[in-house]
């Protein structure tokens, strides 16, 4: 529906065709725009209203079960198990931080979460076979580990802006609540933070649009072909600014691998689109620091380089 929408507002009433480039741009634009908005909203409420059940104390005693990498073993099969896109996976990071979880397993959680899903892994299978489709799953879950254990060591708690953990506090005592109140509490969360963030929403997709609409395949196979040594470098460093789910990337997957771009090579591109995406980044910008943020990128876009050159070798 909300892609109907979006290709009503540019055809009919802009009267631009979705085949230019423009067309496109705009109707990523608009279209994710929405999307983000109305999934960020639902997220934030009913996490919000599930948290008024399960007080962040439970859910800290829940993870903390688990000690060491197990804890982050478990974080990252709790991504796998959720469907969620790198944005939509930002509400629960805030829960998590706010909650008292080691900032080291949050992040385990935040990066496997998109990377690897089933609907993709699904169609991954269809698409590639199955070794493929493992490989690739076992990659997504080890880069999330990988990354979490190195956040950890550095022990970076205090790069976490003051305001979430003064949110724990408030939410301390929810699990008094009447039905009332529970809603009102989710619609209260909603409020605050889409508040907070909705401009570098639509400042982080306006530049993704440009770059959907303006940065054709040919470009991926022209720069990032197997005859370059810079290839897996090249295309993580051209999904980062992307955005899309880790579904929405696997037809430009397939179609560069079928151009002879490198299987390791597309993977990369897909698990930096997904997992490093602009508008999540510009999300996170909001609950911790640039200098976190930096390492996060710089961390997990060094786990997919190596699994990307390592996919490029083995398969």
């Amino acid at each position: 529906m909300l892609n109907d929408f979006a290709v009503y507002i540019v055809e009919e009433l802009m009267h631009i065709s979705m085949a230019t480039r423009l067309g496109g741009s705009i109707h990523f634009f608009i279209y994710d725009t929405l999307k983000i908005i109305f999934l960020l909203s639902f997220m934030i409420f009913t996490i919000s209203y599930i948290r008024s059940y399960f007080p962040p104390e439970k859910v800290k005693e829940l993870i903390t079960k688990h000690n060491g990498i197990s804890a982050h073993i478990f974080a990252a099969v709790l991504g796998v198990l959720s469907p969620f896109c790198s944005c939509s996976t930002v509400p629960i990071f805030i829960g998590f931080v706010e909650s008292g979880i080691p900032l080291g397993v949050t992040f385990t959680f935040l990066i496997t979460s998109p990377i690897v899903n089933e609907i993709a892994l699904g169609f991954l299978f269809i698409s590639f076979g199955a070794k493929i489709a493992l490989i690739y799953t076992l990659a997504g879950v080890v880069i999330g580990i990988i990354a979490g254990l190195v956040i950890e060591k550095l022990n970076l708690v205090h790069l976490v802006e003051p305001y979430v953990f003064e949110l724990h506090s408030k939410g301390a005592f929810i699990q008094q609540m009447n039905q009332k109140d529970r809603i009102d509490f989710a619609v209260s969360a909603v409020r605050d933070i889409v508040k907070r963030v909705w401009i570098f929403i639509i400042i982080g997709i306006g530049i993704g649009a440009l770059i959907h609409g303006y940065a054709p395949e040919a470009f991926m196979v022209k720069y990032a072909g197997p005859n370059n040594p810079f290839a897996v470098f090249i295309s993580v460093a051209v999904g980062i600014p992307l955005y899309s789910n880790a579904v929405g990337t696997i037809p430009i997957v397939e179609a560069l691998i079928n151009k002879g771009v490198g299987v390791g090579t597309a993977l990369a591109f897909m698990m930096s689109v997904v997992a490093l995406s602009l508008p999540e980044l510009i999300l996170l910008k909001q609950v911790i620091k640039p200098k976190l943020i930096g390492i996060f990128v710089g961390v997990a876009g060094t786990s997919i380089l190596m699994v990307g050159y390592l996919f490029n070798i083995i398969l």
